[in-house]
């Protein structure tokens, strides 16, 4: 029994480099793709002067997504090449407020950018619908710093979920998760882990309503053209839309079912289960936003014609 204590050490190390290695490659290429965005979005922004609510909305979500992914491969790295560093409650502190900060921004504004789209190319009579569509552009700031404040909001839960863990002698593993900690049944706690499971259901409810009254209004308006024989030259725009509604709520749907499973496995050791939900919540922001580019046909004609100047040059060499 004892001989065989030194192959196991040897093959958790191994197992912590190649999920490190994994979530690296994921959150690196995210933060690529989501860099791309914004740097396209912000020299529009320079030569007009001006962003459209579209072009608002994506801009945050990719300054959201390059911190989550930022936060989250230091709190990754650290917990599984350096986990003495995250004894240090200090800096387990700061990683959990903004991991947790950055990660309900991303969730709220992608929850606003469908919602912005459902508004935008649905069709509906009632009208409420009406005045929302009218008025949408002038809610749409209003709707992003409401998302900022909610996540603000959930990173003060989590400060104080840990702070009152810390006062009251709760023993902190500190590895992989920032909740994964040894938990007396405190009511306080359980109460913190309810808003946190809430905030996660009321972002996931606004992009469900918003991503199925889309696809609705989208597959009405497509068998409405087929009924009555029309050749509408939006007919493959509408097809390709709903494409994208379909996929974006396939993920999101995933991503929602693996942040719940966090908390559910939030006292339990690394396993294979918590080790595929972190890889997909690092691959989810750069996986998305990729099809958001070639959605968008600004972004995407940006990003053709830097691929065909890569591969220029790339011939030349």
């Amino acid at each position: 029994m004892e001989a065989s204590l030194p192959p196991q050490k040897s093959n958790v190390t191994a197992h912590g480099a190649s999920t490190v290695a994994i979530i690296t490659l994921e959150a690196f290429a995210g933060m690529w793709i989501n860099a791309f965005i914004v740097c396209v979005l912000c020299i529009a922004w320079v030569q007009k002067k001006t962003l459209n609510s579209n072009e608002k909305i994506l801009l945050l979500l990719g300054c959201s997504r390059i911190s989550y992914l930022c936060s989250s491969w230091v709190s990754q790295f650290l917990s599984k090449i350096y986990p003495k560093y995250l004894y240090a409650h200090t800096i387990l502190l700061l990683l959990a407020i903004f991991q947790t900060f950055f990660n309900y921004s991303n969730l709220w504004v992608s929850a606003c950018l469908c919602g912005f789209y459902c508004i935008k190319m649905a069709n509906f009579r009632n009208s409420f619908f009406i005045y929302l569509k009218v008025n949408v552009d002038r809610m749409v700031p209003w709707l992003l710093l409401g998302s900022e404040i909610v996540a603000l909001a959930m990173g003060i839960v989590i400060y104080d979920l840990m702070e009152t863990a810390q006062s009251s002698n709760i023993t902190s593993t500190s590895q992989g998760n920032f909740w994964e900690v040894t938990i007396r049944k405190d009511k306080h706690l359980f109460s913190s882990f309810f808003l946190t499971c809430f905030g996660y259901a009321a972002s996931f409810m606004a992009f469900l309503f918003s991503a199925v009254f889309l696809l609705f209004s989208l597959w009405r308006h497509k068998r409405t053209m087929q009924t009555s024989s029309m050749k509408d030259l939006n007919m493959d725009a509408h097809i390709r839309a709903m494409k994208s509604v379909l996929s974006f709520l396939v993920m999101y749907s995933i991503n929602f079912v693996c942040l719940v499973l966090t908390i559910i496995y939030v006292m339990t050791k690394e396993n294979i289960m918590t080790l595929l939900i972190s890889i997909y919540l690092c691959a989810f922001p750069g996986v998305h936003s990729l099809i958001l580019i070639f959605s968008n046909p600004k972004l995407e004609k940006a990003l053709l014609k830097i691929l065909s100047c890569v591969k220029w040059e790339f011939f030349i060499k």
